[in-house]
């Protein structure tokens, strides 16, 4: 008996020591995936389930929920109305516009990408709008914006205004067309929002690509001088397939970062004028939460449809990166 409790013994501290190194990682990941299923994969599927309710969030004084069942509804509305199309075709076109920011942060990281006097401060320059909060960049976008006291209006003053003076020494413009007014135009007001969001958008790519030359081989670049290849061949067929990971990740936040706009619209329109600047996660705050009723439900089918949209890429760029991996091993 004595011998089998010892020999049991044995099988068991042995088996922990030979799988470790196998659990060490996820007694390690353990604390971080429980708060990532508590926080994000519950309340996911919590807002599917409550797109298919129709609920304005209050609860009887039994404390039964008000919510009632209406299945497919709150989709048939989507596809009627026409706020939630103009949105989806903003968030379009903020995804379209956004790209910008992955070229613009490569060149600027290869002007930056020199051993000369004074790059470190141009670096701190670059870098410095990464570091502001999004809050902060709408609001010095919209007094830059401003067409009275902004460098908008400034400059249009300078072009096509006229100063005068009156008796009084009181200076007044008179000009030949009006000063443009970006954010209260339906037109403009989403390029001058996308505008603002590429500022930081651009200084979080360049510092992608600034670490990503740290690591660009040496011996391969000289074996392209070698070969002749300078310039745009160089920076081609040398430079660029070295660059793949650091371009890869910069895509990835490049597409989040353009679906999930928020902070940008909230503080410089608000979704307006007249909802002409919303997009879906703008648009599914505003239904769920700012509208009289508050339809918690409507709000949940929006939500769904955008994380769909940013499910269908986020899975194409694992693909990809899976894909990668497997043909580098």
């Amino acid at each position: 008996m004595a011998f089998t409790e010892t020999r049991a013994g044995t099988q068991k501290t042995s088996w922990l020591a030979k799988n470790k190194l196998n659990i060490a990682p996820w007694l390690f990941l353990a604390p971080a995936l429980l708060y990532f299923a508590i926080y994000v994969v519950v309340p996911i599927f919590e807002s599917i389930w409550l797109s298919f309710y129709e609920w304005n969030g209050l609860y009887r004084a039994d404390g039964t929920s008000t919510a009632s069942w209406v299945g497919f509804e709150n989709y048939v509305k989507l596809w009627d109305d026409p706020k939630f199309w103009i949105s989806l075709k903003n968030n379009v076109l903020w995804l379209v516009l956004y790209m910008l920011a992955v070229p613009a942060g490569l060149f600027i990281a290869l002007f930056l990408n020199q051993k000369t006097p004074g790059m470190r401060l141009y670096k701190s320059l670059f870098f410095f709008p990464f570091v502001i909060s999004q809050v902060v960049v709408g609001l010095i976008f919209g007094w830059f914006y401003n067409p009275d006291f902004g460098v908008v209006g400034t400059i249009w003053k300078a072009l096509y205004c006229e100063e005068t003076v009156n008796i009084l020494g009181n200076a007044t413009f008179k000009c030949s067309r009006a000063a443009p007014d970006i954010l209260s135009s339906p037109e403009f007001a989403t390029y001058g929002i996308i505008a603002a969001g590429l500022w930081p958008q651009i200084a979080y790519c360049m510092i992608l690509y600034l670490t990503g030359l740290n690591n660009v081989a040496a011996d391969q670049i000289e074996a392209g001088r070698l070969d002749g290849a300078k310039g745009w061949k160089m920076l081609w067929y040398v430079v660029l397939p070295q660059l793949r990971p650091a371009t890869f990740i910069a895509v990835v936040v490049t597409v989040i970062g353009a679906l999930r706009s928020f902070d940008m619209i909230a503080i410089m329109t608000q979704g307006g004028p007249f909802g002409s600047t919303n997009v879906l996660a703008y648009y599914m705050f505003e239904t769920a939460i700012s509208e009289y009723g508050e339809r918690y439900g409507y709000g949940s089918a929006i939500a769904t449809v955008l994380f769909l949209i940013m499910l269908v890429y986020i899975s194409y760029f694992l693909w990809r990166m899976y894909q990668d991996e497997k043909g580098a091993h």
